[in-house]
């Protein structure tokens, strides 16, 4: 009876809380996002059209237009060319098609993300209307905030200190390694996973070694290696406008807050600093209407349906006839239909109960009751929304962190992982006939989906809240950790490290020195003995 009246408090405080959100007056806001990777604009899309709609001016670099959806006045578009990462890949590797990449190490991934970072920096802040920025005359209280993307495309926060703005970046991935030193907290490799490798945060002994040895690679390389190279773009474009550049390790320092595609269970927990904001999800809308004939074809499943897509870059389509057949002959056996992205115009030898399109709104898709499955890549987006429609998932992981998202699936006990590469008919029914008969897989899903949608404040509302903060506080120095302004050997304590070993080898050391000279002492008395008696 007391928890009651309690419970509608909290509830009125909540949507009271949200109208405000919406208030006061809207910032300028100068958002540059430079890498032509399409899902991650499914994040950075969807904040931007929040903040337009709340009435904000929002100045948006990118080379997806929104141009189309007619944003209004408060929007205005710098379209960048579109840098062709895929061929440059397929250059550098020798792949013919982003299937190729699952054969790849882990350190080559994490080159290959870098490389992409460093050369779609270079490629944005050399077109002319991004040019014009850098060199505009009337930058000093022309925008409010900087909204970044947290990939490698560290150049971007020069915008934000020629122009004497705070900055916030979005990280359209869960977790890095060198969020640790970006951020200024020591990152406990003994249960946080390196988000290269395909294992969860409870690691036997080798995959503990492998976590390290991965983790200390990817900082070696980054100091060695990524950082001279991004601050080369930097003094390339602004060193004309600068006497002095500042490098890319002092610019994350101007970061105010950080907004992180990630939330419980999809992501296990860990130590994070307070601007350390999570968000996963906030791209998920509720569910729009389908397509006509896609709508009909669900409906009408009368045991079930099947969702088959591998994202925007990988192609079901660049599969060799050897796998689609696999897949083909375990299709056709099924009783349910299945729902397949194939991004050709034909699939020979097509069975009745499967169809086809290039292109499927996958959201709007999985809310639908009738599907069952879904077969996917693990991209953390489509399994936010397998998580968000409690729709178990077979996956079939390629690159990137798409293997330690399956995994962590696998851990929950919603998702079962195969091998692409060694996959089989047998694996695949075998697979596909756990998920649609078992009944834990669709309960362990449910059970996710509850702690994935339970929040304090919706994933959107709580990203428009730490900006507002942001904007509302001129920055906020406050949430930075002291960790980002301390030297390498400081922040790992490895000079205290080296005062308590000295202290601890003084006694041994001393007491080595004392046992040689009694030693030496006792030799030369000796040998007067010896001459003695002679």
């Amino acid at each position: 009876m007391i928890m009651e009246p309690l419970h509608h408090h909290i509830l009125l405080m909540k949507l009271l809380f949200v109208c405000l959100l919406g208030t006061g007056d809207g910032a300028r806001i100068l958002a540059p996002f430079f890498l032509p990777v399409k899902s991650h604009f499914m994040m950075t899309d969807a904040i931007i059209r929040e903040l337009v709609k709340r009435g904000h001016e929002v100045t948006f670099i990118t080379p997806l237009s929104l141009a189309k959806e007619n944003l209004g006045p408060n929007y205005r578009e710098i379209l960048l060319p579109k840098y062709d990462t895929w061929a440059d890949i397929s250059a550098m590797m020798k792949t013919k098609s982003a299937l190729d990449m699952i054969d790849m190490s882990k350190l080559t991934h994490m080159r290959l993300a870098q490389h992409i970072g460093i050369k779609s920096t270079d490629f944005a802040l050399a077109h002319s209307e991004v040019q014009e920025l850098i060199y505009a005359k009337d930058k000093k209280g022309k925008f409010d905030l900087l909204l970044v993307e947290q990939f490698h495309n560290e150049g971007a926060l020069m915008l934000g200190y020629i122009y004497e703005i705070p900055a916030i970046t979005i990280a359209t991935f869960a977790y890095a390694n060198y969020f640790s030193q970006v951020f200024g907290f020591v990152n406990p490799l003994s249960y946080v996973p390196n988000v290269f490798l395909s294992c969860t945060d409870r690691m036997s002994l080798w995959e503990r070694l492998e976590n390290v040895v991965i983790s200390t690679a990817e900082d070696v390389v980054r100091e060695v290696s990524y950082y001279p190279q991004q601050d080369a773009v930097i003094r390339k474009h602004f060193s004309s406008l600068l006497p002095r550049v500042p490098t890319v390790k002092q610019l994350e320092q101007n970061i105010s807050v950080i907004l992180l595609n990630s939330y419980m269970p999809l992501t296990s927990p860990r130590p994070m600093t307070q601007n350390m904001i999570s968000v996963g999800g906030l791209h998920i809308l509720p569910p729009k209407p389908l397509p006509e004939h896609i709508k009909n074809y669900l409906d009408s499943a009368e045991h079930g349906a099947i969702y088959f897509s591998l994202g925007s870059q990988v192609r079901s389509a660049d599969m060799p006839m050897e796998k689609l057949q696999i897949f083909l002959e375990v299709f056709a056996s099924l009783k349910q239909r299945v729902l397949w992205k194939f991004e050709d115009d034909q699939l020979p030898n097509l069975p009745d109960n499967v169809k086809v399109e290039k292109w499927l709104p996958q959201a709007d898709i999985l809310a639908h009751p009738n599907v069952k499955v879904f077969i996917a890549h693990g991209g953390l987006f489509g399994m936010q929304e397998a998580v968000y429609h409690a729709v178990p998932v077979l996956g079939m992981p390629f690159y990137f962190d798409q293997d330690i998202n399956i995994k962590a699936g696998q851990a929950a006990g919603y998702a079962i992982g195969l091998d692409y590469r060694t996959i089989s008919k047998d694996q695949l029914k075998s697979a596909l006939h756990a998920l649609l008969t078992d009944p834990k897989y669709q309960a362990n899903m449910m059970k996710a989906s509850r702690i994935f949608r339970d929040r304090p404040l919706g994933a959107m509302d709580t990203a428009m809240y730490w900006i507002n903060y942001v904007v509302e506080h001129r920055g906020a120095p406050h949430l930075v950790a002291a960790g980002v302004h301390l030297p390498w050997y400081q922040f790992y304590l490895l000079d205290i490290s080296a005062i308590i070993l000295a202290i601890s080898l003084l006694p041994i050391l001393t007491l080595y020195a004392v046992s040689r000279n009694i030693k030496s002492f006792r030799e030369i008395r000796a040998l007067k003995k010896v001459a003695k008696t002679e």
